[in-house]
């Protein structure tokens, strides 16, 4: 399987993008979260110059961050830079609307926009429309800044079979957070293949954490918490921003909600909790955190293990049809992006 790497933009993310091509990873993907990181079409743009042949992905923009017109003139421009290089991930935003106190779109404005930036990218017109007012909208500048022979790869993110069937519709591969389970994502090939019709079209990401024990190293000790931590806050946000999900969960889990609203001193209805619950989203877990990431979550998330057990790990998913596991280092960056691609030869 191969493997990629995505990290939150900041300044210096080139320099990453830059070993990480050098380590052999396939891929090196910025987060698209407003408000929470920094722009990733700007982080891009710099991995694009420094970098001469790792794929570059934006995991994952959304229908209500940008118009279509918009996002697919970024798209292109990176192109531009890279050119046959660019992954364009498309998704209802779940997180990068939550960072913003608002909800995910829905599947049918996902494949909306997904299209319309598939033909913008390819020079086709689209029809836009702002209100009641509709207009034919195409690239009014020609030559290598807008288009490329070089094709955009692009992928929808799926948590579940309505966007698989989006991305099957489309003819586009799939990205999906933190599913580590094989049997799902077969359930998303079998719904893509489904609504395709035809033959699948693109590649499966797969992103998560991942640690590497030591030898008779704790699977869930300060070090490995702090590796995969970042995976499952997220989920854990996730869960206190939104109780009917919380719900469902079990009372070690739903106490973990509880303490985790309480520490950022919000509640799962106030109308600014977005402000209190997303901040340092995705990035190094506090120390005092620690007792939030439950083993249970760590075994449902991440991927801990020693060599052996994650190879097999990877295997089985690889047989499920994953093309690529892309993995976000936080604690070391470099060297974590060297364990991956040590675990990988």
């Amino acid at each position: 399987m191969r493997t990629g790497i995505v990290v939150t933009a900041r300044p210096g993310v080139e320099e990453l993008a830059v070993r990480a091509e050098e380590l052999g990873h396939s891929s090196f993907w910025v987060y698209d979260t407003p408000m929470a990181h920094g722009d990733p079409f700007v982080a891009l743009a710099l991995c694009a110059k420094a970098t001469g042949r790792i794929k570059l992905g934006i995991g994952v923009t959304s229908p209500a961050l940008r118009s279509a017109p918009a996002a697919a003139n970024a798209v292109a421009a990176l192109n531009a830079l890279a050119p046959g290089r660019i992954i364009c991930g498309v998704g209802t935003g779940n997180s990068s609307r939550r960072t913003l106190g608002m909800r995910a779109t829905t599947s049918p404005e996902l494949e909306t926009f997904t299209a319309a930036l598939q033909d913008l990218c390819a020079g086709r017109s689209i029809e836009y429309r702002e209100g009641d007012r509709v207009r034919d909208v195409r690239f009014l500048h020609a030559g290598e800044h807008a288009h490329r022979p070089e094709p955009i790869e692009f992928v929808v993110a799926a948590q579940g079979p309505r966007a698989a069937a989006v991305a099957g519709r489309r003819g586009t591969g799939l990205v999906s957070f933190a599913m580590l389970d094989p049997a799902a994502w077969r359930a998303f090939h079998d719904a893509r293949g489904e609504a395709a019709g035809t033959a699948l079209g693109g590649d499966s990401y797969l992103m998560t954490s991942l640690h590497i024990l030591g030898e008779g190293e704790d699977p869930h000790g300060d070090a490995a918490r702090d590796a995969v931590g970042h995976s499952v806050l997220s989920f854990l946000v996730f869960a206190a921003d939104t109780p009917s999900f919380a719900e469902t969960l079990g009372s070690g889990e739903r106490d973990a909600v509880r303490r985790l609203l309480d520490r950022r001193g919000t509640t799962a209805t106030a109308p600014d909790r977005h402000t209190a619950l997303y901040t340092g989203y995705l990035g190094r877990i506090a120390p005092s955190d620690r007792d939030l990431i439950l083993p249970s979550l760590v075994d449902k998330l991440a991927l801990v293990g020693d060599p052996g057990d994650l190879r097999a790990r990877i295997a089985a998913l690889a047989e499920a049809g994953i093309d690529e596991l892309v993995v976000q280092p936080v604690v070391d960056p470099l060297t974590e992006m060297a364990a991956l691609a040590e675990l990988a030869a």
